[in-house]
């Protein structure tokens, strides 16, 4: 589990006010799927693709687990932590030391997170209790930085794409790939007051179609 945002970014929060309409108008010109946005504030919805200022908001609980999968990198002052989420959501998201400082507080307290005074400045590291905390939530985990990262790459879409560059970057998204996200989206937006036995239908379609997409693609063997 340690080194677990070395691979994705996290946040507590959304963009700026706008961004949405930002990302809806980017989309009339052809540009494309995704977009670029400023730092996030406390409070503001963490929602999908659907809508980035709307949707569930991280909890206290959220928080702390990230804080906890960015300690198991290594020992680190608060400062450090809130920059490296800022960093890791390629600048979605920017928490207040009042956000952050409370929850390194809170998991000092219950014993998830240790702290040492380096010259003037609290370090926070991981404990045994930590650590065997972020092993038990480690699926949970995943899934909030797999949703950041998504929105990252969206940010960043936009920031190109409002810069007017139309050439495609390793790891953009295929417009096939695009349209069937959107295609399977209003669907089910269609059938959101289907009868119970459609619901069945649909439901087992999905679970088919899911583990298809969890199913590693077959690789060719090395010559």
């Amino acid at each position: 589990m340690r080194g677990f945002f070395s691979h994705g970014p996290a946040r507590h929060g959304a963009g700026r006010h706008g961004l949405a309409a930002r990302l809806a108008m980017a989309q009339q010109h052809g540009r494309g799927h995704g977009g670029r946005g400023g730092g996030g504030r406390h409070g503001d919805g963490f929602g999908d693709d659907e809508g980035l200022t709307r949707g569930r908001k991280f909890s206290a609980d959220d928080l702390q687990l990230l804080l906890l999968g960015l300690l198991a990198d290594g020992p680190s002052h608060g400062y450090e932590l809130i920059k490296a989420l800022q960093t890791r959501s390629n600048g979605y998201y920017t928490p207040s030391p009042g956000v952050v400082y409370p929850a390194l507080t809170y998991l000092e307290e219950i014993g998830l997170a240790s702290v040492e005074m380096v010259g003037n400045k609290k370090s926070y590291q991981l404990t045994e209790a930590g650590q065997a905390h972020l092993d038990a939530n480690r699926e949970r985990l995943a899934l909030m930085l797999a949703k950041l990262q998504h929105l990252a790459r969206k940010l960043d879409w936009m920031r190109r794409a409002m810069a007017g560059e139309q050439e495609a970057q390793p790891g953009d998204w295929l417009a096939e790939f695009v349209a069937a996200r959107q295609a399977l989206k209003q669907a089910l937006l269609l059938r959101d007051g289907a009868d119970h036995a459609e619901q069945h239908r649909i439901a087992a379609i999905l679970r088919r179609a899911t583990a298809e997409i969890e199913t590693p693609a077959p690789t060719e063997p090395s010559l």
